[in-house]
């Protein structure tokens, strides 16, 4: 809204004293009592029998909705307000007034889910809840072209999507490690059944004690993996599916409070243009009765344009309204979205917190298997240094001797 030329009104019009007139982006004069801030479409006149705009009739100038004065009356001359993706300050294109031209309110702002924005080409520096972050509660209030068909996709919905799928990550690192632990207790029970083999049980010597040991060192390696495969379980696998496990049910708890109220602000939404409507309509009812008024004097036509005073100002309180319940609408949708995606955004950090430390433990059990493995076979190294074949040879040759040839007995 811009005021007129200089002069433009005072060469045609001479209003009361206190009057201004300005032009909406329209090009459509409105009035202003700059005393009691009071606005009206209708030209305020001095001249006796040309009833000037009534206080009561406030209303009858459409009210701005995002984050507007209470009584719908804006302040003169207007000052731009702006409201940004991220906070419910107001806009200079209101749901509530008809003013700016459909041309302009293209180009300088945007409709995203029933609520107007500026444009981002004319909002460069718009500020961000967490500027340096990319943050979930920045950049996810419209909607996405869904790629697999010719329909959108909220972007509150690819957020939930993302958390289910993350959810389902997590379901399937869990089977992973589940195959895991079925390889540990196969090769365990493996290795324990080699370790009963009788295969060269009959060595003798220190060579038998070595193998002797070698087999019980499966035995025992056995063990560990067997103990491996229980840790594994107690303390990967089973973390890893029960973490969160009413989380598909709570995401679809929030799916549908956040789905509920868009819904409630596009009907909120409805409401205020199909009042707005209706209040140009009546408007413009009023201002045609009352150039009928200028141009001929008649009973009949003044009690005409008080009907039509009657029924603009009700039809202003029932825009007042609308924009009131949408205003209640539109706070609750901007907050319950920031807490949301906010809280979204801490569950997934969380759930990448908790599945990197299991996946540590993971890496820490299978650290000390290998180092009880380790130990399973030193026995079997300390014994293999000790195998002494001509020690076993004496050992054998006493036992099994049948009788001794001595040099001197020998005839030549």
């Amino acid at each position: 809204m811009v005021p007129p030329p200089p002069g433009e009104e005072s060469q045609t019009v001479i209003l009361p004293p206190g009057w201004q007139s300005y032009l909406s982006p329209q090009g459509r004069r409105y009035y202003v009592n700059t005393t009691t801030n009071e606005t009206t479409w209708e030209r305020p006149s001095s001249f006796p029998g040309i009833p000037a705009s009534p206080g009561s009739h406030r209303s009858s100038l459409p009210p701005a909705v995002n984050g507007y004065h209470a009584s719908g009356t804006p302040a003169h001359p207007p000052e731009t307000a702006h409201m940004s993706v991220r906070k419910s300050t107001g806009d200079s294109q209101n749901l509530g007034s008809s003013s700016p031209s459909k041309k302009q309110s293209k180009e300088n702002t945007i409709t995203i889910n029933c609520v107007t924005f500026p444009h981002p080409d004319t909002m460069p520096e718009q500020q961000l809840l967490k500027p340096t972050e990319w943050s979930y509660c920045d950049y996810f209030w419209a909607d996405k072209k869904d790629p697999q068909g010719n329909g959108t996709v909220a972007g509150f919905e690819l957020l939930l999507q993302k958390q289910l799928k993350g959810k389902q990550m997590q379901k399937e690192m869990s089977e992973f490690i589940r195959e895991r632990i079925k390889i540990e207790e196969d090769y365990a029970k493996n290795l324990a059944k080699l370790s009963q083999n009788s295969l060269a049980s009959q060595e003798e010597g220190s060579l038998g004690e070595a193998w002797a040991q070698v087999k019980k060192s499966l035995a025992d390696e056995a063990e560990v993996h067997l103990k491996f495969s229980a840790k594994l379980h107690s303390e990967v696998e089973k973390p890893l599916m029960n973490f969160r496990e009413n989380f598909k049910k709570d995401m679809k708890k929030c799916d549908h409070h956040i789905a509920d109220l868009r819904k409630q602000l596009a009907s909120r939404y409805a409401s205020v243009e199909k009042a707005r409507k209706a209040l140009t309509e009546r408007q413009r009812d009023l201002e045609m009765k009352t150039q009928q008024l200028e141009i001929k004097l008649s009973n009949k036509t003044e009690e005409d344009i008080k009907k039509a005073r009657r029924k603009s100002t009700q039809a202003g309180d029932d825009l007042m309204r609308c924009v009131d319940l949408y205003n209640q609408a539109q706070s609750k949708w901007f907050e319950e979205m920031v807490t949301t995606t906010l809280e979204l955004e801490r569950l997934e950090v969380e759930r990448v917190e908790m599945i990197r430390q299991h996946l540590c433990q993971y890496t820490q059990l299978r650290h000390e298997t290998d180092m009880f493995n380790q130990s399973t076979v030193e026995p079997v190294d300390q014994l293999l240094r000790k195998v002494d074949p001509a020690k076993d040879r004496e050992l054998w040759v006493r036992e099994h001797k049948t009788g001794s040839i001595r040099p001197v007995d020998m005839e030549i």
